[in-house]
């Protein structure tokens, strides 16, 4: 076989798979869109609340639904005395609704 002919070949196939990750990239991203608007609504329906990432405080489980103070509700100028509160900002709320 000719470097040419091999050439060639490797080029075609280069460009299939090229052609191939495409394809499933467009498939990927529709099948995603389409879990991401069903799991919207499996929310909205049972009212869930955002993802529970730490057990310790209940202003650490439920980041929007806590206020900014309440990690120092025993004293104004109490340290904070959970690990996970270091970790985690208080959540961005609007006032103006």
């Amino acid at each position: 076989m000719r470097k040419s002919t091999s050439f060639l070949l490797v080029t075609a196939m280069s460009l299939l798979a090229f052609a191939m990750f495409s394809l499933h990239a467009d498939y990927r991203m529709t099948k995603a869109e389409s879990q991401r608007s069903y799991r919207s609504q499996l929310v909205k329906e049972l009212r869930l609340t955002d993802l529970c990432l730490f057990t310790e405080a209940r202003y650490t489980r439920h980041l929007s639904m806590a206020d900014i103070h309440s990690a120092f509700q025993d004293h104004p100028v109490a340290l904070e005395h959970f690990p996970s509160g270091a970790l985690t900002r208080p959540a961005v709320t609007s006032t103006f609704k």
